[in-house]
């Protein structure tokens, strides 16, 4: 029983450590990353699709981010798409494709997105201890309920306590590999 709840944690932190790279590589950090634009939504033709579904996404340069639409009717609706979201960038209209120039960061901007970085680790360390109480409650349970004994219990936790210890210390490595690139200029 132990051995099941034990298999049942490790997706579910393996997801957890999913989410932080995929919400980090959201994050700018002054180098050109067409995951930005990924969720941008056009309204298209009646219905709502993501930008790389509409067009060829390129990356010329570490300042700039190409987008070619695969259909030139496309070019205004993405446009006003990316004028509208919250990436912070003015797209440029060359009647072909759209470029998106990633200016240089300051100083006060990177140390500001590397305590998001921060934040979003505790986050996940956070959903992760969470994570960790779920599967201890159900050994207690499943001890209380004579499916475990207490030996199972014991090595139940010593599991999970250093399944998190690992876990932490990639989430840790993540964030600090993120500020580091962040902080580069």
């Amino acid at each position: 029983m132990v051995d099941i709840i034990l298999k049942e944690i490790k997706p579910k932190m393996s997801a957890a450590i999913d989410n932080l790279k995929n919400e980090l590589s959201k994050l700018r950090t002054g180098r050109a990353n067409p995951s930005i634009l990924d969720d941008i939504v056009i309204p298209y033709y009646g219905s709502k699709m993501r930008i790389k579904e509409l067009a060829s996404i390129t990356v010329p340069d570490p300042g700039q981010i190409v987008i070619k639409p695969w259909e030139r009717n496309a070019l205004g609706d993405i446009e006003t798409a990316i004028r509208a979201s919250d990436i912070g960038l003015n797209p440029v209209n060359d009647g072909v494709q759209i470029r998106l120039i990633i200016p240089p960061m300051t100083e006060d901007r990177r140390k500001e997105i590397a305590g998001q970085v921060k934040k979003i680790g505790e986050e996940v360390k956070i959903s992760v201890r969470n994570i960790r109480r779920d599967a201890w409650d159900k050994v207690q349970t499943a001890e209380k309920n004579g499916e475990a004994t207490e030996d199972d219990k014991r090595t139940a936790q010593e599991e999970l306590n250093k399944l998190i210890a690992e876990i932490n210390k990639e989430i840790d490595t993540i964030v600090e590999e993120k500020e580091a690139e962040i902080m580069k200029i």
